[in-house]
């Protein structure tokens, strides 16, 4: 299984007691909606490594509890802390088309009234009060509160945000 074939849903945080099991935190938010968690593949020098499970323990708290047939010490999970876990594409679950998030914006160009093009949108991470879409402008990061009052007009099939950014805030990135 390679990357391109996967989806990523978390990683290993930390172990729990000495019989190998180990903490998932899932950075996917439907993580409650994973279905059949029987295989994770971890990336272990950049290669997705499938571990199979043996018991699994969703959280509330965006967590999971797991152990790994082969994992039956803390030895053995000691080496599996911090690697990215992932899951076949085949197994992410269906959304209502109508369910639009602020993470669905990944990708889209940003086209901003007064400055024209931007870049395309590389992430949107979500802060306490908003989710802030972060653009790769010229080689810079440059970031931007999403949010109603900034978007003018959204174009889903050419994926196209017309945004209405505060004056000054582009120069801002310019000027770094």
């Amino acid at each position: 299984m390679t990357l391109e074939e996967s989806f990523y849903i978390g990683y290993i945080s930390k172990t729990r007691g000495l019989k190998g099991e180990l903490q998932l935190f899932f950075e996917f938010e439907d993580y409650q909606d994973l279905q059949q968690l029987d295989i994770l593949f971890l990336e272990v020098n950049k290669k997705l490594i499938p571990y199979f499970v043996s018991a699994v323990k969703v959280q509330q708290n965006s967590t999971a509890y797991i152990s790994f047939e082969d994992v039956d010490h803390i030895d053995k999970a000691q080496p599996l802390l911090r690697k990215k876990v992932y899951l076949p594409k085949d197994k992410m679950p269906e959304r209502d088309p109508e369910d639009f998030r602020w993470t669905d914006f990944v990708g889209y160009l940003v086209v901003d009234v007064h400055e024209g093009e931007l870049g395309e949108i590389t992430h949107v991470q979500e802060m306490p009060q908003q989710f802030i879409a972060t653009v790769d402008f010229d080689g810079k990061e440059l970031m931007f509160p999403l949010n109603e009052d900034l978007i003018v007009a959204i174009d889903a099939e050419e994926e196209i945000l017309e945004v209405q950014l505060p004056e000054g805030l582009v120069d801002v990135y310019r000027a770094e």
